[in-house]
């Protein structure tokens, strides 16, 4: 696409998230809009034009308004931390995958020149010049600027899939660091305005209120109501030990009464990890019964089909699961033992281990949904799983 124009768009209900991430990645990268760093595969992109996009940033008045702007550290968003700094403005911005908290508050040097101003917006010149905001810092977010792999005129967003601007936002919230109508901003280029459809989001998922692009600025009027905190019942322990910040929101929530149960502490999933290896040996043994290896090597792709299910008759149509992020070390068995523990076994499964995921067929698609619900960031081998519902129906047969 050239400069102004977008993606052409998918047939509706013919995506699942991760298809239209790769969709914009593989666009921008052949096109010759992706900027450094490349590839940008995995990344929010950077593009051709994010400088001329960020400037747009100071004539929304939602800007002009704003005394504490957060903007995230991706690169794209480089020229919107300039503007930020520029205007003067308190400007945070989110520590890298929250390792060592919440917020870094940018303090340029007293006097500081345009040059410094500008290295400041920086990733390198973010780690030098910033001073850490713990939660007692009381601060209150005007405007929040994210990154976005695609996102659509409605406002509804898609990130790179780990979920990390989604967290940020949830813990803003529950420290009151944001109100229900701060506004949201996201920079990207008209290539990665797409048409998402709505089934897709989640209820964790941010909107976005304003879209920026090199050539238009666009008020999405969304009224798709933005995470309302943080939903213990999806964070892992293993995400709480990654984010000590976490560990601490936790505590005060308890404190306060609220429900805090993580995912692994809910009876259905409590087991699961320990189940799927404890039960290797067996679903192995079960497996080899039905004529399909159940621990093929790593990279090996196979497909395994249940025989014995009710629900094959009088349905037209499967619904496909994508599950991704499997680790390199992680067998078939396993994640078909968690499937048993969850009630969630699928029809068919399709193991491609060297991609690091799989493709769970269900005739019915109220399974297909609590698979996603239930599968949703579950830990296997030490990855929080990325499940999407893959929306590829086909005829029965």
């Amino acid at each position: 696409c050239g400069t102004g124009r977008r993606l052409p768009a998918l047939p509706s209900g013919a995506a699942s998230k991760w298809d239209l991430r790769e969709k914009v990645w593989e666009h921008l990268e052949r096109s010759g809009l992706a900027e450094f760093p490349r590839p940008v595969h995995g990344r929010i992109p950077n593009f051709k034009g994010s400088l001329q996009a960020c400037c747009s940033l100071r004539e929304l008045d939602v800007f002009s308004r704003a005394r504490e702007v957060k903007v995230d550290p991706d690169k794209p968003l480089e020229g919107a931390r300039l503007a930020a700094l520029q205007a003067r403005k308190t400007l945070l911005v989110p520590t890298p995958r929250l390792r060592t908290g919440l917020f870094n508050r940018i303090v340029p040097p007293p006097g500081a020149t345009k040059e410094m101003l500008r290295r400041c917006a920086t990733s390198q010149g973010v780690k030098e010049y910033s001073v850490p905001v713990g939660l007692d810092g009381k601060a209150q977010v005007d405007l929040v600027v994210v990154g976005s792999v695609a996102v659509s005129e409605k406002g509804w967003r898609i990130g790179k899939g780990e979920g990390y601007a989604d967290m940020e936002y949830a813990m803003m919230v529950s420290m009151g660091a944001v109100q229900e109508d701060t506004p949201v901003v996201t920079i990207v280029h008209d290539c990665q305005v797409l048409d998402i459809a709505e089934e897709l989001l989640g209820d964790h998922d941010l909107t976005v209120d304003y879209i920026l692009t090199p050539t238009r600025t666009i008020q999405t009027n969304c009224k798709r109501p933005k995470p309302q905190g943080i939903m213990w019942h999806k964070v892992s322990s293993e995400m709480l030990g990654k984010i000590p910040i976490l560990k601490t929101l936790r505590s005060r929530e308890k404190q306060a009464g609220k429900d805090v149960t993580l995912q692994d502490e809910h009876p259905a999933l409590a087991n699961t990890n320990r189940a799927a290896l404890s039960n290797e040996k067996v679903m192995a043994a079960n497996t080899q019964q039905r004529a399909a290896p159940a621990s093929a090597p790593v990279g090996q792709s196979h497909v395994e089909n249940d025989p014995v299910n009710p629900r094959l008759e009088g349905s037209d149509t499967i619904t496909t699961v994508y599950v991704g992020n499997l680790p390199v070390s992680l067998r078939v068995s396993e994640l078909k033992s968690a499937l048993r523990e969850l009630q969630v076994v699928p029809v068919k499964l399709n193991w491609q281990g060297a991609q690091h995921r799989a493709f769970l067929e269900y005739r019915d698609k109220g399974t297909a949904d609590r698979a996603v619900s239930s599968l949703q960031g579950l830990s296997l081998g030490g990855n929080a799983l990325r499940v999407e519902l893959a929306k590829s129906q086909r005829n029965k047969g």
